[in-house]
């Protein structure tokens, strides 16, 4: 299939972005490396009038600490962070492993990831895991937003339509975490997906709920996975969906704890 038409826009700089996204409001998405949202055009899925294409706009793409925190611009790709030696924060290098295909890794970038808000989608997790910070640019200057307040249904964020994400920052280090999931296919869409943090006792979890699902103060892999709200849906059971819960957070757990 072809997308619905649409007028394409090329923007050169983040205020030019900023004031397409302005002048143009909810018609207007926001293009990077296009993995998901040309797809969902593909199939009519979405139908923007409008497409911001941000490729080419500089300043996007660093990959910086700045003491403790890390900080990922929007357009850094997935490749990018799983060749980058991160240090205390190799547990975002590994968890990319998991997304896709490489031709995916190599184009998609962690703030269109984002942007996107899939529930089962690594960076989501990552994000709510390590209690990560969105910042947003509109013509009021930057908005900080947190990861726990961004994802707000399925693909839908706490986005305003003249807001464009330019960095995403990752306040501490995560020596001991991991995240891993499963999928029927490798490079499929996650089934269920989980990522913990031993050093403060958290678990998120993806494809349990439109959002990702974080759990503070966990217990045993058991009593996650059974207090868990699930649902029959077609292909597999809730019973199912439970059990892959309950194995992927020990599975999570047992790579966190190898640091």
């Amino acid at each position: 299939m072809k997308p619905a038409a649409f007028t394409y826009h090329r923007a050169r700089t983040t205020a030019g972005a900023v004031g397409l996204l302005t002048e143009l409001g909810d018609d207007a998405k926001v293009i990077a490396g296009g993995q998901s949202l040309v797809a969902m055009m593909n199939f009519r899925l979405a139908r923007p009038e409008h497409l911001v294409d941000i490729t080419h706009v500089e300043g996007l793409a660093g990959i910086r600490r700045d003491g403790d925190a890390l900080h990922l611009g929007a357009l850094v790709t997935h490749r990018a962070v799983e060749k980058a030696d991160l240090g205390d924060f190799a547990v975002l290098s590994r968890a990319m492993r998991w997304v896709g295909h490489l031709p995916i890794r190599t184009r998609g970038t962690v703030g269109g990831s984002i942007a996107h808000a899939d529930a089962t989608a690594e960076w989501c997790l990552l994000a709510v895991l390590l209690d990560a910070r969105i910042l947003a640019e509109s013509p009021s200057g930057v908005r900080e937003i947190r990861a726990v307040d961004f994802f707000q249904g399925p693909f839908t964020t706490a986005l305003e339509p003249d807001e464009l994400i330019v960095e995403i920052v990752f306040p501490r280090p995560a020596p001991r975490a991991a995240l891993t999931e499963y999928a029927d296919r490798r490079g499929d869409f996650a089934l269920v997906a989980a990522a913990v943090d031993l050093d403060t006792d958290r678990v998120v979890l993806g494809g349990v709920a439109p959002t990702p699902v974080l759990v503070e103060g966990a217990g045993t892999a058991a009593e996650i996975a059974g207090a868990l709200e699930l649902r029959d849906e077609p292909g597999i059971s809730a019973h199912y969906r439970r059990g892959l819960v309950r194995t992927l957070v020990e599975r999570a757990r047992e790579e966190a704890s190898r640091g």
